[in-house]
């Protein structure tokens, strides 16, 4: 997720976007994205240029939505609407999982919001396949594995407009993804004990990702650092601190955790506990911030490491899914 800031499916990472070097000066500001005027937020135009510069790298039918339907009873599938720049190639599906136990509490699993975040999606999906069953005395899990299908298939962060799901979960979304997902949950009339958010901090964040969303709101570039591991994001209206470390023990075991640069910051935010940043989730409309979870988190896998492996990112996903559901059991007595 970062500031409005990918583990893969084959190869190891998904493709690095070089590092823009462009020389020149506009209107006494560096260029240093090739699309508009450094210092003029984009207009339709250098969106609709934006847009056209995209291009579809991986296959959301081979590599999710057939992963989804070949899973069977218990579970259920459902749609909850598609994206308006394509609708049959991109059905947003979710997954449910109802309990046997008939006052079992609920629980949210969503990753994809970014979708060049690829354990985000295909850790969502494993955990469906490898660990969803384990649960279902306990409680009843409603999975959303790839929120932004067409995000996954061109290896970005943004929607076709230029705007960041990860920023568009409030009223009157300007993204049909948040939209579209908010409209789903709210139509169950559940209340959710938890909401895990997964997702995932790379390289290109700083490569291209962040130079463009300054370039897009007219803004100066500033230049940060990438976490070298694994972090969570705590709601600081919120932060469960005791839940976050849980993640963190548990993630442990499979990839490393991310250490503090030398101003105790992770991603320009201030670390609060090893491995654990605060932001005010609501606030900027994040995806762990659209319900009254007692217990949310957003999971940052890194996919960048020589220490990584697809299967490390997808089960470091998983693994912080086990945690945060054993934890939310265990203490609110339903375990």
């Amino acid at each position: 997720m970062a500031q409005e800031r990918t583990c893969d499916v084959n190869p190891t990472t998904a493709p690095r976007l070089p590092v823009r070097v462009l020389s020149g000066t506009v209107s006494g500001m560096d260029r240093f994205y090739p699309i508009g005027v450094p210092g003029q937020p984009w207009g339709p135009a250098e969106k609709q240029q934006w847009l056209a510069e995209r291009s579809i790298e991986r296959s959301y039918r081979d590599d999710v939505l057939d992963r989804i339907d070949a899973l069977e009873a218990p579970f259920e599938v459902s749609s909850y609407g598609a994206l308006p720049i394509d609708p049959e190639r991109y059905p947003l599906k979710m997954v449910t999982l109802r309990s046997t136990n008939p006052d079992a509490p609920w629980a949210l699993l969503t990753g994809g919001v970014h979708g060049y975040e690829t354990s985000g999606v295909h850790g969502a999906l494993t955990f469906l396949e490898t660990a969803a069953l384990d649960y279902r005395d306990s409680l009843n899990l409603v999975v959303a594995p790839c929120v932004s299908p067409w995000g996954y298939e061109v290896i970005n962060r943004w929607n076709p407009n230029a705007v960041d799901p990860n920023r568009s979960f409030h009223d009157d979304s300007p993204s049909e993804e948040a939209a579209l997902l908010i409209a789903a949950i709210a139509g169950l009339d559940v209340p959710f004990l938890l909401h895990l958010d997964l997702h995932e901090t790379t390289d290109s964040d700083e490569d291209e990702f962040r130079p463009a969303v300054a370039a897009r709101d007219g803004k100066p570039f500033e230049p940060g650092t990438i976490p070298d591991g694994f972090y969570t994001v705590a709601d600081s209206d919120n932060p469960q601190l005791d839940f976050q470390a849980a993640i963190i023990a548990a993630v442990e075991e499979v990839t490393h955790i991310a250490p503090p640069d030398e101003n105790g910051q992770l991603i320009g935010a201030d670390q609060v506990q090893p491995g654990v940043i605060e932001y005010p989730c609501r606030e900027w409309g994040l995806c762990q911030g659209m319900t009254s979870a007692q217990y949310t988190s957003t999971t940052e896998v890194y996919p960048d490491s020589p220490k990584a492996t697809a299967t490390i990112c997808n089960m470091a996903q998983v693994a912080a899914a086990r945690a945060s559901l054993d934890f939310a059991l265990a203490h609110s007595g339903q375990s």
